[in-house]
């Protein structure tokens, strides 16, 4: 049997058995004494969820991930939590996207991390759904009104889903066992594609991140966002991340040429392998270069 069909069954197995029982299911790490297990929030819509191939890792990458797994968690769309791995696709995105396993940045982000942190544990808590929207699933003012603009009703109410999804993956443990370091954001595309959403994005935005730090009882949670959409949503995230304290925005470009580009798949527009290992990477180094000490 191969690596990448064993990972697979062990992915899968675990998803099964894991289902029924929520987010206190699973392998829970605890912290080292007189430390905290550091915890990211993880949202956005698809090039968050991910469509990069995880069937395809380099051997070097398959390595670092192996040695990230002792101290690295996951928990990912109200599954239960497990350690740092690629994950197995609903069935829509593994036929369009004939992929058996994806990830998406939480991957190397999480790696990353492991690496500059040897003697820390991490915790990563992720909800995601591809194509939604600020204006609609994510809104933490959610209306019937918002959700029909986008065609969003029959949608899942996700920023509500995300809060609650994170306190039941913490409540497992004590407010002095976790610290709550950061979130993550890769969503905007949806909200580009219509001129009412565009337009209240960058209000939306500050909304999200205020309601994020409130609900989750941090007020000065760092937040970083990485630029996806066109237009007046990415205006928007230029104009909050300047505004708002601890707002980071990572920045792309087109041009193969600049540091700010991000390899895509041509045939569908998402993010391929490298692409989303440099985003995950550079998610790390930005927010171990602006919100920690050195």
């Amino acid at each position: 049997m191969s690596r990448y069909r064993a990972l697979f069954l062990v992915v899968f197995g675990g998803m099964l058995l894991s289902g029924a029982s929520g987010a206190h299911a699973g392998e829970r790490a605890r912290p080292e004494a007189g430390k905290k297990i550091k915890v990211f929030l993880l949202g956005g819509q698809s090039n968050m969820e991910g469509r990069a191939d995880g069937a395809r890792l380099s051997p070097v990458d398959t390595q670092r991930l192996d040695v990230a797994q002792s101290r690295v968690q996951l928990a990912y769309n109200n599954e239960a939590m497990q350690p740092l791995n690629v994950v197995v696709p609903v069935p829509g995105i593994a036929r369009s996207y004939k992929r058996d396993l994806i990830f998406g940045p939480e991957l190397f982000f999480g790696i990353a991390l492991a690496e500059a942190w040897p003697d820390e544990k991490i915790l990563l808590i992720k909800r995601t759904q591809g194509g939604t929207s600020l204006y609609g699933c994510w809104n933490p003012e959610w209306t019937e009104e918002k959700a029909a603009l986008m065609n969003e009703e029959k949608k899942p109410r996700l920023y509500g889903e995300l809060i609650a999804y994170a306190k039941d993956v913490l409540s497992g443990y004590a407010e002095d066992q976790y610290e709550l370091c950061g979130m993550l954001w890769v969503q905007g595309e949806s909200d580009a594609s219509n001129e009412i959403a565009a337009a209240a994005y960058g209000d939306n935005l500050q909304n999200l991140i205020r309601s994020i730090r409130h609900d989750m009882g941090s007020d000065a949670l760092p937040f970083l966002m990485f630029q996806v959409g066109s237009g007046q949503v990415v205006e928007g995230m230029r104009r909050v991340s300047a505004e708002v304290p601890g707002v980071t925005l990572l920045p792309q470009d087109k041009d193969p040429a600049s540091t700010d580009f991000y390899p895509i798949m041509e045939e569908n527009n998402h993010y391929n392998n490298d692409g989303m290992r440099k985003l995950g990477e550079r998610f790390a180094a930005e927010f171990l270069e602006e919100y920690t000490q050195h």
